[in-house]
């Protein structure tokens, strides 16, 4: 079984460090000219995957916009997880679940489990119920070969407000976030759990010296962020940063030759 860092670095190193959001929303939909319907969804969400899943190294479904059109859009979203990996391009499923006990276990059977349709190569979690309550979803990560994101130091300004906030023992939470998934990935060897860390702070607000995983930087194109600027937001840590970007590429839909040369500029901006 290989681990979820080592089939993400084989996919970097031949298709460039870029992870494009698969975000169809209402005024998605409008920009290329479909109805604001499971139809339309489709549409827009297999056509991103139909025009680039032999460019880009990773896609990130965004999964509330697939729910919002209830039953038949997850069917959509799990026929989109099907295209992407088929085309040989990976897939972090941006759920952002948290939970305890017996219901963190069930969201990581939908997320994580090998014959799931919902299952990707990754998923976005929240630990804001405590680093501890990700553990059903951290074990079945390691037994899976898939990985986890944490989230730790968001781009929403509201985040700092509990995020950049100090514990009892002098940490700020999202310091703690990183140090508990340096130690989770110290124990397993497999390096499976990431940190979600927005690309357009000036200063990511913890340090990663020693982390050891991969760090997922929303923010990319129209938010602000550039793969020029990464250098200046994570320092020792750009190696290990997988930059994310969603409407500047989605926006540029329907046509394929649009939507590919919006990524081959990603690349270099």
């Amino acid at each position: 079984m290989t681990s979820y860092g080592e089939r993400l670095e084989a996919a970097l190193s031949t298709r460039g460090r870029l992870c494009v959001g698969i975000d169809p929303h209402r005024s998605v939909l409008e920009a290329w000219g479909q109805p604001y319907s499971v139809a339309g969804l489709e549409a827009v969400a297999r056509g991103m995957v139909d025009a680039l899943g032999d460019l880009v190294a990773v896609f990130k479904p965004q999964s509330a916009f697939f729910e919002a059109h209830g039953s038949a859009g997850v069917a959509v979203l799990e026929r989109t997880i099907a295209d992407a990996r088929a085309a040989g391009a990976l897939v972090i499923v941006d759920a952002k679940r948290g939970d305890i006990g017996s219901t963190m276990a069930a969201y990581a059977e939908a997320y994580l489990a090998d014959g799931s349709p919902l299952a990707g190569d990754a998923v976005t979690v929240s630990p804001y119920l405590g680093f501890g309550s990700l553990a059903p979803a951290l074990e079945l990560a390691h037994a899976t070969g898939r990985g986890l994101y944490v989230l730790a130091r968001t781009s929403n300004p509201e985040g700092a407000s509990l995020q950049a906030a100090l514990r009892a023992d002098g940490r700020s939470v999202a310091q703690g976030m990183v140090d508990d998934a340096i130690a989770a990935n110290e124990a397993s060897g497999q390096g499976a759990v990431g940190l979600v860390i927005g690309a357009t702070a000036s200063d990511v607000g913890c340090d990663l010296t020693g982390f050891n995983g991969s760090i997922l930087a929303p923010g990319i194109g129209t938010q602000g962020g550039t793969i020029r600027g990464l250098a200046d937001i994570f320092g020792g840590a750009t190696s290990r940063v997988l930059p994310s970007a969603s409407r500047e590429v989605l926006l540029r839909g329907p046509d394929a030759a649009a939507l590919r040369e919006a990524v081959t500029r990603l690349h270099t901006a």
